[in-house]
């Protein structure tokens, strides 16, 4: 055998134990768990501290350093506490320490710190060589009477020193201060409190055991941030005190203030607790920067040692509701969890509030007990000291006379023994007394000592026997603590009345949206815009570039959701409101900050989502005459980026949208001035990626211009607007069904004077139009201005377009939405001649089909 083998009969071989891997990682890493969530991040529920917040405080008591002494280095409180009682790294202990210096995280501070501790812009505190603390009053009442036997001790790392397992706390630091920390599969977040907000409700659970949550409530309005702040609603702090979890909304404190020149400000005063205020400027400039937030011409930060003021400059004009709103939904509001989790007999347990105040009840009844053993111990030991001492000023002279003749200090006591039946502490007490005590002054005051040493422990006695007792001295050191240290609410809590929306902060209004070739666009209030007469050259609605031209207008109310739909196919959803609001000579702001659009996309329809109802369709017309018809719950959830509305062939353009019920007829209008209507039922529903199927057969050189849906017995005529400013309107009803697919009929002449179609509107007598011109003139006038004549005509003028110019874009404004009248003086401008609308007046002559 080899010597190499090793003797079974070894002592080390015989010591090797064979184990599962899995089991020895199992249990290894339940053991670091169970040491991360009990010695090192969960606070106790008793004195609501972590082991490192524990060993600063008691380190700096028995290096001394209390409120009533000087500031030490907080080097060398550090350098105590690493190597007394924390043998962790000297980082941890000192942000620790400087977390319990800042006024901003505690709501109490529990160091009184001297020098730079930091920042709420997140600036870090000095080196601890430089910095200076010491205990703030407050701490002292979490160590009062720690050295009365009032908690376990047990030894620290090396066994060198005690340390106690917890701190007697005074009052219940759990709640007023806090805590939060990250375990092995767990956390907490506890918020901090009003001291004496929590005192009072711990003396209502003392008084009332059978308290609810809601009858704690009554004295614990809810959270009290250092920072102050508002919370919002009370729900959330119900459920966190219920359940010992919720999620609570805390708002930044702000006001709007007058300013020069009639502008306004927004200056905001208190923050969400725990928010960084440098970075929330900078992240406020970024979002002004980037367009998110509109209307901020200047952001400052105006804070200094008397407190936080952030100061928004907004434009002259802007809405103020809509710029608070946007700062509320990103940068001013933020949500604050609690998961109120903390160590009771050391296992971690999710608490509520009755119970988290019974935890602590129970500890100072635990303290106080102990506190009035110890106490009644040294009064009792007193009392018999006293009682030696007057025996002995009785006896004065025979005490002095047998101390004299004695040989030494033992034999004198012996023989005080003998003669008075002293104990022997009462015969070493008596020996060591001076002569002067002796005294009848002397006497007197031992007897006055004595029957208040006797007093108090009749009180002890009293305490430890009567548990009414014990809890009554409880509550008056709860009430001396409140009448000590506690202040008014800093956080206020405010009713919510619903999540405000940008949408409710918009004045609901009609306007008119504009949008170039070049994708620039903006709204405008439609009030702007007077109806006049037809024939008129209109406004100005829009400073195009000189190479853009506008593409289209349309009519929409601030509050509405579109479709918008393209000429490539596709489908954006915009809201009204998120398109900028501009004057009539403004160019308008760029699309790419609003919708997705390629390069060459336009938006050639425009689709109120209110329109929908169960059952109906949106049914698509493209350039090349191609129709189809998709159910209005397909287009539901729109992507930002956009989703495909209808697949194009090659060359092709989408160029009208109508939403219909599947029972109506549709009216296709060309370029070239054809029409042919039929009925919607000869095209079948089909899904979102179909090209559709053929509508009108298409002259050379012809293409759609424009969709409208109609009934049976509509008295509705359609509007027919061309490219140079002609229109005409003829009823419905004069254009009959024919079937899908065929040349249609001649609804307009168009020839060099008219031109092409531009567009084509179902409108009644009481609507009104608005024209709008490529070079940016805008017309708006009433439908009665325009003659209803047959088909097969030339039309009248609407509007004056100049030369280069051209009609762009049309669309109807039903008379429910209309505002304003025409005056006559409005009216008087227009030019038209209505003997134009007799011109023409061919046979009609229905095309194959």
């Amino acid at each position: 055998m080899s010597s190499d083998v090793p003797d079974p009969t070894d002592v080390e071989a015989r010591a090797i134990e064979n184990v599962r891997i899995e089991d020895e990682m199992e249990q290894s890493y339940i053991d670091y768990a169970m040491s991360v969530i009990a010695g090192r991040a969960l606070p106790d529920v008793r004195d609501g501290l972590k082991p490192v917040h524990r060993r600063i405080l008691y380190a700096m008591h028995e290096m001394g350093v209390t409120s009533g002494s000087s500031h030490r280095k907080s080097s060398s409180i550090v350098g105590e506490t690493m190597g007394d009682y924390h043998p962790h790294g000297d980082s941890a202990i000192y942000d620790t320490l400087v977390r319990m210096a800042q006024d901003f995280s505690m709501r109490y501070p529990l160091v009184d710190g001297q020098g730079n501790f930091g920042s709420m812009d997140g600036d870090p505190p000095a080196a601890p060589r430089y910095t200076e603390a010491r205990m703030a009053p407050i701490a002292e009442e979490l160590l009062e009477d720690i050295d009365k036997d009032t908690v376990d001790f047990s030894a620290n790392y090396d066994d060198r020193l005690q340390e106690p397992d917890v701190l007697p706390s005074a009052f219940p630091n759990l709640l007023v201060n806090g805590s939060s920390g990250i375990a092995v599969g767990m956390s907490t977040n506890i918020p901090p409190h009003n001291l004496g907000e929590v005192i009072d409700a711990t003396i209502e659970l003392i008084d009332n055991p059978d308290a609810t949550v809601e009858d704690l409530m009554e004295h614990v309005k809810g959270p009290d941030f250092p920072t102050g702040a508002n919370i919002v609603g009370r729900d959330a702090i119900y459920s966190a005190y219920k359940t010992g979890r919720g999620r609570i909304r805390v708002r930044a404190e702000f006001e709007v203030e007058e300013w020069k020149s009639g502008r306004e400000r927004i200056v905001i005063t208190e923050l969400p607790f725990q928010a960084n205020k440098a970075r929330l400027v900078e992240r406020i400039a970024d979002d002004v920067n980037e367009g998110e937030i509109e209307g901020i011409s200047d952001l400052r930060d105006e804070s200094d040692r008397d407190g936080v003021r952030i100061v928004v400059e907004c434009k002259r004009g802007a809405n103020v509701e809509v710029v608070k709103n946007k700062l509320l939904e990103n940068h001013l509001e933020r949500t604050f969890g609690v998961i109120n989790l903390a160590l009771v007999d050391g296992q971690p347990r999710v608490l509520s509030l009755k119970e988290t105040l019974a935890e602590y009840v129970a500890h100072r009844r635990e303290v106080v007990r102990r506190r009035s053993e110890y106490d009644l111990e040294e009064a009792e030991d007193r009392a018999h000291i006293l009682e030696g001492r007057l025996t002995a000023v009785e006896n004065a002279e025979d005490v002095v006379e047998l101390i004299r003749n004695s040989e030494d200090r033992s034999a004198a006591k012996e023989a005080l023994q003998e003669a008075y039946d002293f104990s022997t502490d009462q015969a070493d007490h008596i020996v060591r007394m001076q002569l002067g005590s002796l005294t009848s002054m002397e006497a007197a005051e031992i007897e006055d000592e004595y029957e208040e040493v006797q007093a108090e422990i009749e009180r002890l006695t009293e305490i430890l026997e009567s548990e009414q007792e014990l809890l009554g001295v409880i509550k008056d050191e709860l009430r001396e603590i409140k009448e000590e240290y506690a202040d008014d609410r800093r956080t206020s809590i405010v009713e919510d009345r619903g999540t405000v929306t940008h949408e409710d902060l918009i004045p609901e209004e009609e306007v008119f949206v504009v949008m170039t070739e070049d994708d620039y666009v903006k709204r405008m209030p439609m009030d702007q815009f007077d109806p006049q007469g037809r024939g008129g050259k209109g406004i100005i609605g829009a400073d195009v570039k000189e190479d853009d031209r506008v593409a289209t207008v349309f009519r929409a109310n601030t509050h509405d959701y579109l479709l918008c739909f393209t000429n490539h196919g596709a489908v954006y959803q915009l809201k009204t409101y998120e398109i900028p609001e501009m004057g009539r000579t403004a160019r308008g702001k760029s699309a790419v900050n609003i919708l997705d659009l390629d390069p060459g996309e336009d938006i050639t329809a425009i689709v109120d989502t209110d329109a929908f109802g169960d059952g109906e369709y949106v049914t698509m017309v493209t350039r090349n005459g191609y129709v189809k018809r998709t159910a209005g719950d397909e287009f539901d959830n729109i992507r930002s980026t956009g989703i495909i509305a209808a697949d194009l062939e090659e060359g092709d353009e989408l160029v009208d949208v109508e939403v219909t019920d599947g029972s109506q007829d549709l009216v296709i209008a060309t370029e070239g001035g054809m029409t042919i209507r039929f009925d919607e039922d000869e095209v079948r529903a089909m899904g979102r990626n179909a090209r559709g199927v053929n509508g009108i057969k298409l002259q050379d050189g012809d293409a759609v211009a424009g969709l409208v849906a109609t009934d049976e017995g509509d008295e509705q005529a359609l509007l027919t607007v061309t490219r140079n400013g002609y229109g005409k309107r003829t009823r419905l009803a004069e254009y009959r069904t024919q079937s899908r697919y065929g040349k249609g009929l001649i609804d307009i002449k168009t020839g060099d004077r008219n031109g092409p179609v531009t567009a084509v509107k179902a409108v009644s007598d009481d609507d009104q139009i608005v024209l709008m011109s490529e070079r940016g003139q805008i017309v708006r006038t009433r439908v009665d201005e325009i003659s209803t004549v047959g088909r097969n005509t030339m039309g009248v003028i609407v509007m004056d377009v100049e030369d280069g110019d051209a009609v762009a874009s049309v669309d109807e404004i039903p008379a429910v939405a209309a505002e304003g009248t025409v005056d006559d003086e409005s009216a008087a401008e227009g030019t038209g001649d209505d003997e134009s609308a007799a011109d023409g007046g061919a046979d009609d002559e229905p095309t194959a089909n």
